[in-house]
């Protein structure tokens, strides 16, 4: 990052036209809604962790039905759900702040909040990259283990 900072010119300035302004303000209430539907699901799944963790402990003939994911009881299903539910809320945080950010910095001309709302994309973008990254990863160790086993002839 520093290297690109050397590299530019310091009498080159980025210019944001008005039309870049307003790409930004419908972004950031797209992003408003986005990250208000993300909470929402969220929270369903967090109510439905506790929901599921509740019937399965009440009802424990309903971990034979599920087959083998039954082994992981009904606490694992409590800790998966609750797991799914951090992975709504992070991204819906990141958009939420960026959209409160993008949206005093376009409105306001605030520089410093504008700056920051480009930093909460930022984050979302690579806390998605690496959650691909480890979702391949995962995919090709799990195939390997599929093909270590004899699984697929």
């Amino acid at each position: 990052m520093e290297d690109f900072e050397k590299e530019v010119p310091q009498e080159v300035k980025l210019v944001v036209t008005e039309e870049m302004r307003s790409y930004f303000y419908d972004m950031s209430k797209w992003a408003r809604f986005l990250s208000v539907v993300g909470f929402v699901v969220s929270a369903f799944l967090t109510l439905g962790s506790f929901g599921i963790g509740a019937a399965i402990s009440a009802n424990p003939a309903m971990l034979s039905q599920l087959g083998p994911l039954g082994a992981i009881g009904a606490t694992g299903f409590t800790i998966f759900y609750l797991f799914l539910a951090l992975l709504f809320f992070y991204p819906s945080l990141l958009l939420l702040r960026f959209s409160a950010k993008a949206k005093q910095g376009i409105l306001f001309g605030d520089q410093e909040n504008f700056s920051d709302s480009i930093s909460h994309v930022k984050s979302l973008f690579k806390f998605w990259g690496v959650l691909t990254i480890i979702l391949i990863a995962s995919y090709f160790l799990l195939l390997l283990a599929v093909l270590a086993s004899g699984g697929i002839k």
